[in-house]
């Protein structure tokens, strides 16, 4: 058995893995589409007639490095943990991606692949009920892609979905919102997810100490996500997929991966479409603040030279790289959030380095990149990006924490317009909205403005802009946290039915919002029959809203999030 069939082929107890995880077309049709009442329950498969899942001859599709075998699941072909790159680890560390050896037979496509090594989730219990998280297991064989598919003929809109949690951690799969069946299903495009290097792993300036072989160090971790789109580019014809017709998206730092990938020459050409959700538009620093966190890293670890970094067990690498960080960091202030303010001095850490010819700029912070002028955007975020279930203020303790960060003046004068805005919220909904630090909704609406103002001074393709409102059922007071809006733009409200309760308004609501990003990444437009959706201005600022009522609104929250810049 081919080297790769075989160790695509081990397996290890979850609990083996989570142990290791700490310590570190072939020109086949789809067959018939099969209905089911009831696609994600288990009534209408116990009733179906036929199987609703199968392993049938005709789910093998072909890529340049050999055969891939996938299943078939109510009519779509599922393809998972297909490798667009060998192995990160051991000699491989810190250089670019390489490719995957080739392989005899069929790749066992069925499963998904390793994430890369990182920190696992605190899994607390209200927050993971309505995320439905799962970290999955971890290796350094994590360059791998999952494709969902009508049919391998055919020549349909690719959406390419990049996840979020920073550059640090995070997956392909660590939330059941981004399973993209029912984009294949429903509104007939191929859908696809990747992981890639995160962390130390995929952003640690070598480039000194390591030497010319490692001039890309930096940025692995966004030059992985260049290899993948160059994979899809060979071989999503293959899958019934247009290679021309490909949309980047991702949420929060899968934003800011979408906007960094639109400033970066090897990507362009790759990209047609692309939508920043919650994220995008960061501060990444200079080439000499890398290096020198290197330089205290590499004296803290008392190494000698690159192969024994390379040797070095992820989990002390790791722990090692953060304390250097915190120290070269300074303490983030009062008002500090995921989204750095015009004029502010970068952060040295895990993310990208304007190294001047991979990144030759802070895409979005600094202006949009002339390389990516005529490629359409869709740029948005939620109203409760600041939710914690685990946070319960008073209206006291709510205003306390608006006043340290803001002031008396302001904390008092947003106080008032949310709840001016919003009468029927409860204040610990109100303060997911705006709480000062941290995620907060208002700091990202002003930074969705400021994007969609730099894309539409360019002249070039539009930018579109929306707010996600809807109010979850689930544990009262939610309201619609960061990420909420996966389950919808995927049409998984029924996977996900834990954070939307799948009644018929979730449903409805679904329905539409994975439409618009179906018709975006197949025109670049994002309007549908009964729901026209007018390009951004920055004289009026016009945001599709997504909520049981979607309509078009001039500015959303417009009054409140300007306090913030005043």
């Amino acid at each position: 058995m081919p080297e790769m069939t075989r160790g695509a082929r081990a397996t290890l107890n979850r609990r083996q893995l989570f142990r290791l995880s700490t310590a570190a077309g072939l020109g086949a049709a789809a067959p018939p589409v099969m209905s089911a009442s009831d696609q994600h329950g288990t009534g209408a498969r116990a009733a179906a007639s036929r199987p609703t899942c199968s392993t049938p001859r005709a789910s093998v599709a072909r890529t340049q490095y050999g055969k891939v075998r996938g299943y078939v699941e109510d009519g779509v072909l599922t393809f998972k943990g297909i490798p667009y790159g060998a192995p990160t680890g051991g000699e491989n560390r810190w250089l670019p991606a390489k490719p995957p050896a080739p392989w005899d037979g069929e790749y066992p496509a069925l499963i998904y692949g390793a994430n890369c090594p990182q920190r696992l989730h605190d899994w607390v219990a209200e927050q993971t009920f309505l995320y439905q998280w799962t970290d999955g297991w971890q290796s350094e064989d994590m360059l791998k892609v999952n494709i969902w598919t009508p049919s391998l003929t055919g020549s349909r809109p690719v959406m390419f979905y990049i996840h979020g949690g920073g550059f640090s951690f995070g997956s392909a799969y660590e939330l059941a919102s981004q399973d993209g069946a029912q984009m294949a299903r429903h509104h007939d495009v191929v859908s696809v997810t990747v992981n890639h290097r995160l962390n130390v792993l995929g952003f640690l300036d070598l480039s000194e100490f390591g030497g010319r072989a490692y001039a890309d160090s930096a940025n692995v971790g966004m030059t992985d996500l260049v290899a993948a789109l160059q994979w899809v580019r060979d071989n999503i014809a293959n899958f019934g997929g247009d290679p021309d017709r490909v949309m980047i998206y991702g949420q929060s730092g899968g934003g800011s991966k979408v906007t960094t990938l639109l400033g970066m020459p090897p990507a362009q050409g790759l990209v047609h479409r692309a939508s920043a959700q919650s994220g995008g538009g960061g501060n990444p620093p200079p080439a000499e603040q890398s290096r020198e966190l290197t330089k205290r890293l590499v004296a803290e670890l008392g190494i000698k030279d690159i192969a024994a970094l390379q040797k070095m067990d992820w989990a002390r690498l790791n722990a090692a790289g953060n304390a250097v960080v915190a120290a070269m960091n300074p303490p983030p202030g009062p008002t500090a959030g995921p989204m750095p303010p015009p004029g502010s001095t970068p952060r040295v850490g895990w993310g990208p380095t304007v190294d001047g010819r991979l990144v030759p700029m802070r895409s979005f912070f600094e202006g949009a990149p002339s390389i990516s002028r005529d490629v359409p955007m869709l740029i948005g975020s939620v109203s409760e990006e600041g939710n914690r279930m685990s946070s319960r203020p008073t209206e006291a303790e709510w205003v306390g924490a608006l006043t340290r960060s803001y002031g008396d003046t302001k904390a008092a004068a947003i106080v008032t317009a949310l709840k001016r805005a919003y009468p029927d919220k409860s204040i610990r909904t109100l303060s997911y909205m705006c709480s000062g630090p941290g995620l907060n909704s208002l700091a990202i609406r002003n930074n969705v403005t400021r994007m969609a103002t730099m894309k539409h001074e360019q002249k070039g393709a539009p930018v579109y802009t929306w707010y996600f409102t809807w109010q979850s059922p689930m544990l009262e007071d939610a309201g619609a946290w960061h990420t909420a809006e996966l389950a919808f733009c995927f049409d998984n409200t029924a996977r996900c039915a834990q954070g939307t309760g799948n009644g018929p308004e979730a449903q409805a609501l679904a329905k539409r919002m994975a439409t618009a990003w179906a018709n975006f990444a197949r025109t670049g437009n994002p309007s549908q029959p009964g729901l026209p959706w007018p390009a951004f201005t920055p004289d009026r600022c016009p945001t599709m809203v997504f909520d049981n009522a979607c309509r078009m609104v001039d500015d959303p929250d417009g009054d409140a999030r300007k306090l913030l810049l005043t």
